[in-house]
């Protein structure tokens, strides 16, 4: 599965900017492409202001992405601001070419940016198969939450979109790696780069890393662009065979 990762700078709190300059960018992704990235909240920036922004859902950005999927042909995956039963939600979207739609909402809410305040956590584990692959999807503070994202055999990539900062650069890097390598699978991140409205500087480092860890695709540090790679099935499958360690994991429950 060929995918591609969007590292952009987004506009503070104005919709119709990132629509048009994510147009741009999706009409100028390679042909072949079967799955892309955008950023956490791709529409606004990490804002603590859902009252303003918030869509019910489906709303305007679950339409765009329907139309963006059915035109280029290939999946697209982000996640905006979203309201339900009167709760917003930093809601990711997977959407299919043929406009079938599933969602995550974030489960881990970002305190120290109040996140918790103003929105509600997810309480289901979402995993979606595309082109032959079962994809676990997630949502950057996620990523520090090993038990919430641990493979139980049932994944085989993980998707990670984030506002994830500069200033926690080391972290990022450390735990994407972590996470490829404790799970045995690939994991796909895609972050954004530029200052938001909060001063809030980022760094991009979107990347795509192997099952044994190793860096497959990495973006400019405070650059736009688009990254891809080729996910290799056989190789996942002969990680998986040669090192099972999946045999000696530990069982758990959550409780939510």
């Amino acid at each position: 599965m060929k995918v591609a990762v969007i590292q952009l700078n987004l506009y503070w709190e104005q919709p119709e900017k990132n629509f048009q300059q994510l147009e741009q960018k999706l009409s100028a992704v390679e042909s072949d492409t079967q799955l892309v990235l955008l950023p956490e909240m791709f529409t606004t920036g990490f804002s603590m202001n859902p009252s303003k922004l918030a869509e019910k859902y489906p709303g305007r950005t679950v339409e765009w992405m329907k139309r963006m999927a059915k035109k280029h042909g290939f999946a697209i995956t982000g996640s905006h601001i979203a309201e339900s039963d009167s709760k917003y939600y930093n809601r990711m979207v997977f959407v299919y070419p043929n406009g079938e739609i599933r969602t995550y909402d974030k489960r881990h809410l970002f305190r120290m940016a109040k996140e918790d305040r103003y929105y509600t956590a997810g309480n289901e584990r979402v995993i979606v198969s595309h082109a032959g692959w079962r994809l676990l999807l997630a949502v950057c503070y996620d990523l520090r939450f090993p038990v919430w994202l641990r493979n139980r055999n049932d994944y085989d990539v993980m998707l990670l979109v984030a506002n994830f900062p500069e200033r926690r650069r080391y972290a990022w890097n450390s735990l994407l790696v972590a996470r490829a390598i404790e799970n045995q699978a690939y994991v796909v991140a895609c972050n954004r780069v530029g200052i938001d409205g909060n001063q809030v500087n980022y760094s991009g480092d979107s990347q795509v890393v192997d099952p044994m860890g190793q860096m497959v695709a990495l973006a400019k540090p405070n650059a736009e662009e688009v990254i891809y790679a080729n996910l290799n099935r056989e190789y996942l499958n002969d990680v998986r065979a040669n090192f099972p360690v999946h045999f000696d994991a530990d069982s758990f429950k959550i409780e939510l």
